[in-house]
């Protein structure tokens, strides 16, 4: 199911390509101005040019001081100079804030579109069924007696039935709106070149009258050992899902959870599993770990430059820089989660997707200004059980 390092690997992809897109909205700000002195190709005056490239230069250093400092101070008294510039500044508040929204939709939508490919992975269940269904309506229209498996008899696999029959499974579908459309092709190839030719598929359709426990096994078998690791299903759920490869591990452990819920007798209808174990708790605590790290980036940004003295702060990597500002921004808002876990999440994070040496720097980085900020009262830490109670 998901986690929250699942949830802060998202985020930091979503602040990364945030921190990418100020820096473009950056340089489109300065090619307004640049716009803004151009010559006049049209005008039937004579141009000016070094007049006008004189302008542009001092107009974009004066919102390159805007963009370092928040302000700009001069004593320009061109009037053209100064609209220039603050016609930029409205330009780069209006892109950076639309880029802060969509970055922040866009993080909570891979996250939410985990579950609606959990979903479509139970529903390739009932493309079987139809599968099936549609091969025996053919066989009953043929004069020549049918030949090959029987594989109506898996239409009464009991797990299968009771997964495509659950209120929950259905409303969720519906709700969603969980459809395989054209893709519905690479699944009706998995089905007549590898499930009915797999030899254990082909076992359970020999069984005279299966338990339930066989009913189980072989659900449990078409999902780990051809749906979950065909190839052609593989690049399909890559094109569907960019993070597929991050994503798989989730979405198998949901179905591999909901095949065995299924699987056992109960008198209560079953219903289908959450993303987490409690998503609103993990959603609330995704969602500000996203907005806090980048309103606090400038403080981070001066925490990280003190911490790390002989290091010019520029020349560390910008993935490891949003590293470090995520597990300071965790260690001060979140009292309930202790600083040695988040150290270790941020460590296992640098590792699966910043350079080589980062484990080391962001280790030795936010130990120390773990011990400094906790010394000084800046992180204190409540919650039952906790090691770092203060």
């Amino acid at each position: 199911m998901l986690n929250r390092r699942t949830l802060r690997i998202k985020a930091m992809q979503a602040i990364y390509a945030y921190k990418q897109a100020e820096g473009s909205d950056y340089q489109l700000a300065l090619d307004q101005i640049a716009d803004d002195f151009a010559p006049d190709l049209n005008s039937m005056e004579v141009q000016d040019r070094k007049l006008l490239e004189g302008r542009k230069q001092i107009a974009q250093l004066l919102f390159k001081e805007w963009h370092e400092t928040g302000q700009f101070e001069t004593e320009e008294t061109d009037k053209e100079i100064i609209d220039a510039v603050n016609r930029a500044i409205v330009a780069y508040k209006n892109l950076t804030k639309k880029d802060y929204k969509q970055y922040s939709n866009q993080m909570m939508g891979a996250v939410e579109r985990i579950y609606d490919h959990y979903l479509g992975t139970l529903q390739i269940l009932e493309l079987i069924n139809e599968l099936v269904k549609d091969e025996e309506e053919k066989k009953e229209k043929r004069f020549t007696a049918a030949t090959g498996p029987d594989v109506k008899r898996f239409l009464n696999n009991r797990v299968a039935q009771r997964i495509l029959n659950n209120k929950s499974y259905q409303q969720h579908i519906i709700r969603r709106n969980i459809s395989w459309g054209s893709d519905i092709s690479e699944i009706r190839l998995a089905y007549k070149n590898i499930l009915k030719q797999d030899e254990v598929f082909l076992n359970y359709l020999a069984l005279p009258e299966p338990t339930l426990e066989e009913d189980l096994e072989v659900v449990k078998h078409i999902f780990k050992n051809i749906i979950f690791k065909e190839k052609n299903l593989q690049s399909l759920f890559e094109e569907q899902d960019l993070n597929w490869v991050e994503n798989k591990s989730i979405v198998k452990s949901l179905v591999n959870k909901t095949v065995k819920m299924f699987g056992e007798e109960t008198e209560e209808e079953p219903v289908l599993l959450d993303l987490s174990a409690n998503w609103e708790d993990d959603k609330a605590f995704f969602e500000e770990l996203y907005h806090q790290t980048l309103q606090d980036d400038e403080k981070y940004e001066a925490m990280i430059a003190a911490s790390v003295k002989n290091w010019d702060v520029e020349r560390v990597a910008l993935l490891d820089k949003i590293i470090l500002k995520m597990a300071l921004c965790e260690m001060h808002i979140f009292r309930s989660i202790p600083v040695k876990v988040t150290i270790n999440e941020y460590i296992e994070i640098s590792k699966l997707y910043s350079t080589p040496k980062s484990k080391q720097f962001v280790n030795g980085v936010l130990d120390k200004m773990a011990q400094e900020l906790t010394t000084k009262g800046d992180i204190r830490k409540s919650g039952r059980g906790l090691i770092d109670n203060k």
